[in-house]
């Protein structure tokens, strides 16, 4: 045992420390040091998105500006007149902004609906439920237009599908126009975007479904809840994340159904199927590129709006359950 005296530090220690440089001045190299060759990598990502995403974007928000006709040198400055425009002097802008809001909302329920009640019946990984999930996705993997032309014939009021099957079992009351009636045709391509995608949503509700833990169905069965109780209690608060992705891809492929409008109801659609996006792109076609302009920034703001307020929702419905 060394004592120091008056303060003093014993000879060996004051040799060790001589010896071995401090601690702080130590350079180490760190196991997880990134090359800095390894930053160049993103950089042909950043690229392309900057040319091909960022300056497209800031462009669009120039030329809503302007009364560019997309095709002269030359345009004016009109301020905020294309925005005021669209809400208060086209009546063909505000009438696509009231189908798209409605075709979004019954699109979002149905097909939120249908693939949570698919996945639901279809959680388990038996040989059925693995067969008829293909089955499901596979109207997923078609092009829209192809779904539009198939949708188009069984719509048809006179050889179409539906009408015939209806007759055939004897419900000729319940036949049909069905797009050929004004009142009804937007419902008729939500039911057909709803079969489009509904089994690819149910892919994201089985993840989900699949991840929540068995134990506790088990020990509700055991406190004597019902199926109506684990589902409110257990499965839709757990299911939060995989419903939240659900209704976001939802409400973006609703604003996003241009191809499949035009399909069903040709270019340009009738006023009942005329939704944002194909507003926009007869605005671009009649040449009036800085108004057109002006619409496809409403549309990117309605949709972050919307898809904003859905999830703030499904947060304050499952945080009370």
């Amino acid at each position: 045992m060394s004592v120091s005296i008056g303060g003093a530090k014993p000879a060996s220690e004051s040799r060790r420390s001589k010896a071995s440089p401090p601690h702080d001045q130590k350079k180490r190299k760190s196991p997880t040091r990134v090359s800095p060759a390894l930053y160049l990598f993103p950089l042909p990502a950043i690229a392309v998105t900057l040319v091909f995403l960022v300056m497209p974007t800031l462009q669009a928000f120039q030329y809503a500006l302007t009364d560019w006709n997309g095709f002269s040198a030359a345009f004016n400055y009109v301020g905020l007149d294309n925005f005021v425009r669209a809400f208060t002097g086209d009546s063909l802008f505000t009438n696509a902004l009231a189908n798209n809001l409605k075709f979004m909302l019954v699109v979002v329920i149905f097909q939120t609906v249908v693939s949570l009640v698919l996945a639901m019946m279809l959680t388990k990984n038996s040989r059925g439920s693995i067969l008829l999930r293909a089955l499901f996705f596979f109207p997923t993997i078609l092009s829209s237009v192809s779904v539009a032309f198939i949708w188009k014939f069984i719509y048809d009021p006179n050889f179409g599908l539906a009408n015939s099957t209806l007759g055939a079992v004897g419900l000729d009351s319940l036949q049909g126009s069905y797009l050929g009636d004004d009142a009804q045709a937007l419902y008729w391509v939500a039911a057909t975007q709803v079969w489009f995608h509904a089994g690819q949503m149910m892919v994201v509700f089985v993840a989900g479904l699949q991840g929540i833990p068995r134990e506790l169905y088990e020990a509700a069965e055991i406190d004597g809840a019902g199926k109506w109780q684990q589902f409110t209690s257990i499965t839709w608060p757990l299911v939060a994340p995989a419903t939240a992705i659900v209704v976001a891809y939802t409400t973006i492929q609703s604003f996003k159904a241009f191809d499949l409008i035009l399909g069903i109801a040709g270019n340009p659609p009738k006023a009942s199927l005329d939704i944002l996006s194909t507003r926009i792109y007869s605005s671009f076609a009649n040449a009036e590129f800085g108004y057109a302009a002006a619409q496809s920034i409403i549309f990117m703001a309605l949709i972050a709006l919307v898809t904003w307020l859905q999830r703030r929702v499904l947060r304050l419905t499952q945080k009370q359950e």
